[in-house]
């Protein structure tokens, strides 16, 4: 059985390529909060009674382990539904990779709150992108 993609599934790649170069961007913010705030590996969160910054440092930690947290989701919507609709999810990826940088500096600012000016994107489009899945998988093939 031969499956093909379509041409434009290439966009889809690049959006998941570009995503993991925004990990790696937290990943040096996290690392360069590490030095700032005084908190040395293996340390994953610090803690209040050892840390008067430890607040500070784990909003860092925690805007980027969110994100690493939903990118396995991120990364199977994105291959899935982009088999479909490949503009459409990439197009929604670029939305949903902008979203993850304001909830990413919003949370780094040390207040949670700010993560959630536009926090609830992320969610929002990645009901979107699973329901054009959905949608496809309903129709009878032709």
């Amino acid at each position: 059985m031969e499956v093909l993609l379509a041409k434009e599934y290439g966009y889809v790649v690049m959006v998941l390529v570009f995503y993991c170069f925004f990990n790696f961007w937290m990943g040096f913010q996290v690392g360069k909060a590490r030095k700032r705030y005084n908190v040395n590996y293996p340390t994953l969160y610090a803690s209040e009674s050892e840390n008067k910054d430890a607040k500070l440092f784990n909003c860092v930690q925690r805007g980027h382990q969110n994100s690493l947290e939903m990118m396995p989701v991120f990364f199977m919507l994105m291959i899935m539904g982009g088999m479909s609709h490949p503009c459409i999810c990439a197009g929604l990826g670029v939305i949903y990779i902008i979203s993850r940088y304001f909830y990413f500096t919003g949370y780094s600012s040390g207040d949670p709150q700010k993560r959630l000016s536009i926090g609830y994107v992320p969610s929002l489009l990645q009901f979107l992108v699973a329901s054009f899945r959905v949608r496809d998988e309903l129709k009878p093939y032709e």
